[in-house]
């Protein structure tokens, strides 16, 4: 289970980075236009951490998705 988690996670935080790229984008510039801080998301794209689900949402919304197609993968 933890093996499953794991891969989740990374995988979400290969979208937020491939998303983030999409948009030419650095870490900083993205966060700071959605008020994120950039060490956090830097664990969520390298998938360290679970992102709570307001930040999915703020996340979401900065790249006018809805948390579904963010979870998209």
């Amino acid at each position: 289970m933890q093996d499953e988690n794991k891969k989740l996670l990374q995988s979400l935080g290969k979208r937020i980075f491939d998303l983030r790229k999409s948009k030419n984008l650095t870490r900083e510039n993205f966060c700071y236009k959605n008020f994120l801080d950039p060490s956090n998301l830097a664990k969520y794209e390298k998938g360290l951490v679970e992102p709570k689900y307001l930040t999915l949402v703020k996340i979401a919304k900065a790249f006018d998705i809805t948390v579904s197609e963010l979870l998209d993968f």
